[in-house]
């Protein structure tokens, strides 16, 4: 039986579908506002523009075999000054891990997962970062990512 679902990087023109991700993944995690979640994709969608078009936000997308989208994983390769674990100043930040519900539990998360894993091992990309929902810390943990050290703090609603 032949695998009914391929994977592709997106272009600019699936912002739209990137953007439809991201918003029904925070959806998912419970920030339901309407307002917030629109304000969200004002800003992120000239974000993710510029990042695509500069070579650092790259999107994977799996398609199932009618072309439908069923998931797509984000990777933003970001700056970061040398540390004693990264002397290359480089490390992937994953976001925008998101499944359709009519696509769920067949390993599509995975799948894009693996295959940044493999994308940033191919450039020398030495670490990966990622926030986890709830849902999907099970699939983060067996895929070797741990918890880190970093702390945050909110300083505006804004």
């Amino acid at each position: 039986m032949s695998d009914p679902f391929s994977i592709r990087l997106a272009t600019v023109e699936d912002i739209p579908t990137i953007l439809a991700h991201r918003r029904a993944m925070f959806h998912d995690m419970g920030h339901t506002d309407p307002a917030a979640l629109d304000a969200m994709e004002v800003y992120f969608r000239p974000w993710v523009r510029q990042k695509m078009e500069q070579g650092e936000f790259f999107t994977w997308l799996a398609e199932d075999d009618q072309g439908r989208v069923a998931a797509g994983a984000g990777l933003w390769v970001q700056e970061w000054p040398p540390t004693p674990q990264m002397v290359l100043g480089r490390r992937g930040y994953v976001l925008n891990v998101y499944t359709h519900p009519d696509y769920r539990r067949r390993g599509l998360a995975r799948r894009l997962m693996l295959l940044i894993e493999a994308w940033c091992r191919e450039r020398r990309i030495p670490i990966l970062t990622l926030h986890a929902s709830a849902d999907g810390r099970p699939l983060y943990d067996a895929l070797g990512f741990a918890p880190a050290n970093f702390m945050t703090k909110i300083l505006t609603d804004g």
